[in-house]
């Protein structure tokens, strides 16, 4: 795998992005549109059927240079095929990383250790078709002869926010006699409540969990095994009938009771945050017929095809790579708001928030060296204009930078009166807010009290992208997706960090492991933690008694 022969900050382009920061740090974007007339319709990027406005951005043709330079200093087109080709780019793990198999189209040749895996890919997805054919007809029984009307898929991070987050976009499209819950927290109150109104003999869960040991999931899914015999009269063949498993530990989901032959399996070079077009998006499936599951699979695709292929200064994801990074790292922003003003995609930033953040939040690269800069920014929004009423306040008149990603569509899914051109308005509007502002001359001039001027004037100077397209389709969630997706990449690429594992999710589980029985046991244990968790424990105990 190919890394910088020199470290990041003492590289060519990072220096001369330093001076050239200097440089240009303190114009205003009022000055570079006035001083460049035509800014507003160079600065864009046309492809896939999405329209990118980066012209708001703090930025010149000298800075998209630089940072473009930058990004093949890094190696990132060796580091682009390297992911393609099938090499084991997550060195920690030493793993495939091979989530672009999973969309492939059929007579495709993706590599991994020599066999082309593209046939195993398509293999499963007519599985998937086959079964959500089934239950989506009515043809698959429950134990008692009635069809599946209720599926409840039990997962957590990537097998929980990948299926909820597109449900809830592609809910438009999704088969509405059939009602669709999501469990995934460890919190008894979240299985309770998805089951709550839910008849147990038209109910199907979908236990999403690879190795079938995840203590999350399998916590929940023995709740809705209990749950479901109970109603059912005991009978353990019920299972067979109520259950399916997407996993590859058979031996476990048999033990569960689960017919193997409902098993949808994946492979290790699938990251969990990187596995909603997998078998993971079988719920998916089941919701918008495969039909429009393929449409999606065929997006992200396309999307992977112009990451792979397109030049670094017309490439999407490259694009949006190198702008967050440029706010990251010299300009000290430490977060990003992503802002769809389509309420079908009010998941999308918590979904983002796994991706990015789980993928970036690095503290060493892949050699294992302390790096010296910032990593991944944190990713946070809601959709408009519901934020508008909540936090845009501190994006306009904050002390923080917070460039934001605006996502809009021309056409509404569901036209009802002036809602969408109020809608596309806000956004429009939000954005030359951000950008030019409001001068205490121009607040004057409005005929403002002069002790009152100061609170009303937008400083301006903050940057957004406006990332607009026809409408919301399957196939454009799935380029919305794979976009975020590789430009998580690219930055991770720069800051040479590893990108696809995560090992700062396993410290807490170890330890959770060892309070669990602390609380649990009936004998008083002997705590060896640190004296505040060790007086925790003590309380809660003291408390359930």
């Amino acid at each position: 795998m190919t890394t910088m022969k020199l470290p990041l900050t003492e590289s060519t382009a990072w220096k001369a992005l330093l001076d050239h920061k200097k440089s240009i740090g303190g114009q205003h974007l009022r000055e570079l549109f006035s001083d460049d007339p035509g800014r507003g319709e160079r600065m864009t990027l046309e492809a896939l059927g999405l329209f990118l406005d980066y012209s708001k951005n703090r930025i010149t043709d000298e800075t998209l240079r630089l940072l473009v330079e930058l990004a093949k200093e890094s190696g990132l087109k060796d580091r682009i095929d390297a992911m393609f080709n099938g090499e084991k780019i997550n060195v920690t793990e030493k793993r495939a990383v091979l989530h672009v198999a999973l969309r492939a189209p059929k007579g495709a040749t993706i590599l991994f250790e020599g066999k082309n895996v593209v046939p195993q890919v398509h293999e499963v997805l007519d599985r998937m078709t086959a079964f959500s054919n089934r239950v989506r007809s009515g043809e698959w029984k429950g134990h008692t002869g009635k069809s599946i009307r209720n599926i409840v898929n039990i997962g957590i991070g990537g097998s929980d926010l990948g299926p909820v987050m597109a449900y809830e976009a592609l809910r438009f499209y999704s088969e509405r006699s059939l009602t669709f819950r999501f469990v995934s927290n460890v919190d008894g109150i979240d299985f309770a409540e998805a089951v709550l109104d839910l008849n147990p003999e038209e109910t199907m869960f979908i236990v999403s969990s690879k190795t079938f040991t995840t203590m999350e999931t399998m916590t929940n899914a023995q709740t809705a095994r209990e749950w479901l015999l109970k109603s059912l009269g005991g009978n353990s063949a019920a299972v067979a009938k109520h259950f399916v498993a997407v996993s590859t530990n058979a031996q476990k989901v048999s033990e569960f009771g689960i017919d193997t032959a409902n098993m949808f399996g994946f492979w290790d070079w699938v990251g969990g945050r990187y596995s909603m077009d997998s078998a993971i998006g079988l719920s998916t499936m089941l919701a918008v017929g495969p039909e429009n599951f393929l449409a999606m699979l065929n997006g992200f695709h396309e999307m992977d095809e112009h990451f792979r292929n397109a030049p670094f200064e017309s490439n999407f994801p490259v694009l949006m790579g190198l702008l967050a990074l440029w706010y990251n790292n010299f300009f000290d922003a430490q977060t990003i708001a992503v802002l769809p003003y389509e309420n079908y995609l009010k998941r999308f930033p918590a979904y983002l928030q796994q991706l990015t953040m789980e993928s970036n939040g690095k503290q060493v690269t892949v050699d294992g060296k302390e790096v010296n800069y910032h990593t991944g920014q944190i990713y946070w929004g809601e959709p408009g204009t519901n934020g508008q009423h909540s936090f845009y306040q501190l994006i306009h008149q904050g002390t923080r930078l917070i460039p934001c990603d605006f996502i809009v569509f021309a056409n509404p899914l569901i036209p009802l009166g002036r809602h969408h051109d109020i809608l596309l308005a806000n956004a429009f509007a939000q954005a030359e807010a951000l950008a030019f502002g409001k001068t205490a001359e121009e607040v004057k001039a409005d005929g403002t009290a002069e002790w009152l001027v100061p609170h009303r004037v937008f400083n301006g100077n903050r940057p957004s992208n406006m990332i607009l397209a026809d409408r919301l389709t399957p196939d454009i969630l799935g380029k919305l997706i794979a976009l975020y997706e590789h430009s998580t990449y690219t930055q991770s690429v720069i800051w040479n960090i590893d990108a696809f594992d995560q090992w700062g999710v396993e410290l807490g589980k170890v330890l959770a492991q060892q309070i669990i029985p602390e609380i649990e046991n009936e004998e008083i244990p002997q705590l060896k933690h640190d004296t505040s968790t060790n007086n925790l424990i003590r309380l809660t105990r003291k408390m359930k008694k």
